[in-house]
């Protein structure tokens, strides 16, 4: 059995939801789906410590057994990274440069003695170019030069340059091209075959059910149905969506 990257105990996420005890293995790509406004986007917004939870807990594993999680810095301390689903509301930082979008999280890493060492940072972001293939002619321009599905790819750049061990993605596929998007998947899968748990809201049925391992659809700001392996359907995904039976 894979080790448990993050759990939830008897977590209310929200007023009026049912407690959720839930695993999240290292390796797996989890889904939530779920029609708009049913819980899914406060649950991964709860596991990433930007909602405070009514009751209950998310816990990761840290140097002394199971850490209950306070809060978004702590979570990202902890190597817990959170995609919000608007990229200009919550993501960007529309007057910094792309280097300085990338950078902002992880500037501990660059520095030395208190002094940040352009080199490093200059290196580190060309190893995240080439990976996500970050079309930019000078990582100096602004960021708000680039196209949304180059934009997205820093803010994901971002993400892996803390190091995590999991991902929570809020519909990171949205408002992109198709090249970026099969770009995103490939990735996705490239990280959960290295032990990496991603934990994503999608917007998109057909998108979750080749994407993760197991889909959890909520309705009503509860889980309505779990679902993985050959579980996984159009017609599965939809009747927990709407509360019928498949």
């Amino acid at each position: 059995m894979n080790q448990t990257s993050l759990e939830t105990a008897d977590l209310v996420h929200t007023d009026g939801a049912s407690p959720v005890t839930l695993n999240f293995p290292a390796g797996q790509i989890i889904c939530l789906a779920g029609l708009d406004g049913h819980g899914q986007e406060k649950f991964l917004e709860t596991l990433a410590g930007w909602n405070r939870p009514v009751s209950g807990g998310v816990f990761t594993p840290g140097a002394k057994g199971a850490e209950k999680l306070r809060g978004g810095r702590h979570a990202h301390r902890l190597g817990v990274a959170f995609l919000p689903r608007d990229r200009r509301e919550n993501g960007i930082f529309p007057s910094q440069s792309i280097l300085d979008n990338f950078a902002i999280s992880s500037s501990a890493r660059d520095s030395f003695f208190g002094l940040i060492s352009q080199k490093q940072r200059d290196r580190r972001f060309a190893h995240y170019q080439q990976l996500l293939g970050i079309v930019t002619d000078n990582p100096r321009n602004p960021i708000t030069s680039l196209s949304g599905g180059n934009q997205q790819k820093v803010l994901v750049a971002r993400l892996l340059a803390s190091e995590p061990r999991v991902l929570l993605l809020n519909d990171p596929t949205r408002g992109v091209d198709v090249a970026t998007r099969t770009m995103l998947y490939r990735l996705f899968r490239d990280l959960a075959a290295k032990g990496m748990t991603l934990v994503i809201v999608s917007t998109e049925i057909e998108e979750a059910i080749n994407l993760a391992d197991r889909v959890i659809v909520f309705r009503d700001k509860d889980i309505s149905v779990e679902l993985s392996g050959d579980e996984k359907t159009n017609a599965r995904v939809l009747a927990g969506m709407f509360g019928e039976a498949a």
